[in-house]
């Protein structure tokens, strides 16, 4: 899977959002705002072809959290960015 280059972060009134670039109109619909831990992951596998296991070794690497919570917190990201549309 792959993040949607037509998403972009931004930061916006000390809020990290996810926007939809290039639209004429901004639909509310289409901005995501991120935790910490979802920019971080965001920002390592962008522009990258990744799976679960690769999103749970960023966490690890940088929250020092075990491989079972790290999967299951990857899991949750990319289903809530599938939702999104984010993910293609």
């Amino acid at each position: 899977m792959k993040i949607d280059n037509n998403y972009k972060l931004r930061d916006i009134a000390g809020e990290c959002i996810v926007v939809n670039q290039g639209t004429e109109q901004v639909s509310m619909t289409r901005i995501i705002s991120l935790n910490e831990s979802a920019r971080t992951l965001y920002e390592a596998l962008q522009g990258k072809d990744f799976e679960t296991e690769d999103a749970a070794k960023v966490l690890v690497d940088t929250y020092q959290i075990s491989q079972e919570q790290a999967l299951t917190d990857a899991a949750k990201w990319i289903s809530g960015l599938q939702k999104c549309g984010i993910i293609e």
